[in-house]
């Protein structure tokens, strides 16, 4: 076995109704709840927010955070609680939030310059205490050291450092009951990504972060379905609420890799949701990784599909492909770029686009240079 290191996330609280418990472990001092309007509209925090000021801290609420959250936004969320010198900051939502709350807590512990920090271990100073709080089982936000920003002209900047994680997560299913069945989708598929990513990581891949990322496989790919069918089954919900958590742990450790570093320019040019961006691009990565990663991918398939346990590692490869492939299709995600109004026209300015995602080309399986991705584009398109 090869030497690794393994990084684990923030403690965990899970249960129905498990948000209200955040009012006991935080510290006392006005407190900094960074959410979305539609959150916020639809009454999810409202529990939350009212156990926390009812234990006597005063709320400072900032609920400006939108899809593929902006570098400005980013930066109002921070002047907020820096006006009111907060002690805390909670994030409560999908991963726009919750990357928002992440990257504030450190910036307004550390007082680091936000364009010095972009890329991998630079941010090593201290942060506010945090909780996060995902309505979505899909990002795996709440469990990872990583905030993505959308800078100038839609390009996707992150911060990845180990003060990020989080010191409190909340899995509360209850959140989740009745998601639409098109975010349910969406999100589900993006946590099967990060777990199959994860296990072919080609870099800082490590037997902790497998077995997570099998157990996030088998627990999303068993209870996607059903979740979207039956929106307010409690056990699908937590199912999928703690896949989504497992594959953000395993993910965390062995970074994702092309479905994301293709999907991004999607959702910086085009605004497509993070998670449909990866449903579109899934197959196409998949099919070119597949000699380089047949082997990985044949360990995988069986979770999918039991029946293919005993045949070749090509045909399991082959079968995992489709299986997920299928998955998408069932899932009710239309699976062409053409069907959200993608023009072909813009394949050549993805693909460049795509090239600026080294952080995570470098962890694929297979190299991807730009003539390949202007290949999978057309392929998905």
């Amino acid at each position: 076995m090869r030497p690794f290191i393994f990084y684990p996330g923030p403690k965990l609280i899970s249960g129905d109704g498990s948000a209200t418990q955040l009012a006991d472990v935080l510290p006392h001092g006005p407190c900094l709840f960074v959410t979305d309007h539609d959150i916020l509209a639809l009454g999810l925090t409202d529990a939350c927010r009212a156990s926390l000021e009812a234990s006597g801290r005063e709320i400072f609420l900032f609920d400006a955070v939108e899809a593929d959250p902006s570098k400005e936004t980013l930066l109002a969320a921070v002047d907020l609680g820096r006006r009111h010198d907060v002690t805390h900051v909670v994030g409560f939502g999908g991963g726009s939030p919750m990357d928002v709350a992440k990257l504030t807590a450190y910036l307004l512990g550390s007082g680091d310059v936000l364009d010095e920090i972009w890329g991998v271990d630079i941010a090593q100073g201290p942060r506010l205490p945090l909780a996060l709080v995902p309505t979505t089982a899909g990002t795996g936000s709440e469990a990872t050291p990583i905030s993505v920003i959308t800078c100038e002209s839609g390009v996707k900047l992150a911060v990845n450092s180990r003060p990020l994680v989080a010191d409190w997560a909340v899995l509360d299913a209850s959140l989740t009951l009745g998601l639409p069945a098109h975010v349910t989708a969406a999100t589900g598929i993006d946590a099967i990504v990060h777990s199959v990513e994860a296990y072919t990581s080609a870099r800082l891949k490590n037997p902790l972060s497998d077995a997570l990322a099998r157990e996030a496989l088998r627990l999303l790919s068993a209870n996607l379905i059903k979740a979207i069918e039956e929106p307010r089954n409690v056990e699908a919900r937590s199912a999928m609420l703690l896949g989504a958590h497992l594959a953000g742990l395993a993910f965390a450790n062995a970074p994702v890799a092309g479905v994301h570093a293709l999907a991004y320019p999607l959702g910086g040019i085009h605004h497509l949701p993070h998670g449909l961006s990866n449903a579109l691009m899934l197959q196409g990565v998949l099919q070119h990784n597949s000699e380089s990663a047949r082997e990985l991918y044949a360990e995988l398939a069986p979770i999918l599909a039991p029946e293919c346990e005993g045949l070749g590692s090509q045909a399991r490869c082959a079968t995992l492909i489709d299986r997920l492939d299928q998955l998408v299709i069932a899932s009710g995600i239309a699976p062409r770029l053409r069907d959200h109004g993608i023009s072909e026209d813009g394949i050549a300015m993805l693909a460049q686009e795509a090239m600026k995602q080294q952080r995570l080309l470098v962890n694929n399986p297979c190299p991807i240079d730009e003539s390949d991705a202007r290949r999978l584009y057309e392929a998905a398109w």
